[in-house]
């Protein structure tokens, strides 16, 4: 039996994630210079991306670039962020063809300008598309993000917008930059690394965490379906015994 046709249709997550990483080693192991491995890994995404919506997969939200990687050298954050205009640039058509909506998460104006025009522009060409919801966490750090949500709420319980006995996870979730998406069902990491690096803290609290050695420019559809087979294998319980879920 083909790996596609032991995916259950009816239990796929709603939200995956995917911390797309192993793009400098691959370029090493080829003896070539880390940006190499940065444009392979926009094959990886392309089949992703696809592949999500061809087994009918709503949400994916894809970590592009954290707020520590601007501390990465100058050369290598100026040509990923090249490669991001040329990547949304290059997309925009198949976004459209397939009834995508891009839209972004993170401290975006610390994007450089020309990226910013060119995201925001893709994400309002795409924003009435109802298939998929593509989200890309750029500059984006979990810890910031909730620090900005405890002070806008903060601010709000101060001038008497909300009450602070009204506070809970929902009101929480409404100042989140993923308040129109779904918590995560399962969280990807390519490349053998089993650490979470600061991505949608909040969002993965009961999300099935998937790791595979596989370094990014290699994830492929194979590995993706083996992915969703792992996890549609587990039982989900949120807190609940066996035989409560039985």
């Amino acid at each position: 039996m083909n790996l596609v046709d032991q995916i259950q249709k009816d239990f796929l997550p709603k939200h995956l994630a995917i911390i797309m990483d192993g793009n400098g080693r691959w370029a090493k192991q080829k003896g070539k210079l880390r940006v190499f491995g940065h444009e392979n890994g926009t094959k990886a995404v392309r089949r992703t991306i696809e592949t999500c919506a061809e087994l009918g997969i709503p949400n994916l939200t894809l970590y592009a670039f954290s707020t520590e990687n601007w501390n990465r050298p100058k050369l290598e954050v100026e040509a990923l962020m090249r490669l991001l205009v040329s990547s949304l640039r290059k997309e925009l058509k198949q976004l459209v063809k397939n009834n995508i909506k891009l839209q972004a998460i993170g401290n975006l104006d610390s994007l450089p300008n020309k990226a910013k025009k060119e995201l925001f522009e893709v994400v309002e060409k795409t924003k009435n598309n109802t298939q998929m919801t593509l989200t890309l966490a750029l500059s984006y750090g979990s810890r910031a993000e909730i620090k900005n949500a405890v002070k806008e709420i903060c601010n709000k319980v101060k001038n008497n917008i909300i009450s602070i006995e009204t506070i809970d996870e929902s009101i929480i979730n409404q100042h989140l930059y993923t308040q129109n998406l779904p918590d995560v069902d399962l969280l990807i990491r390519t490349s053998g690394e089993h650490r979470i690096s600061n991505f949608l803290l909040w969002q993965i609290a009961y999300a099935e965490l998937y790791f595979t050695d596989v370094l990014w420019p290699d994830f492929d559809k194979k590995d993706l379906y083996e992915a969703l087979i792992n996890y549609q294998n587990r039982e989900r319980r949120f807190g609940k015994t066996s035989e409560q879920i039985n």
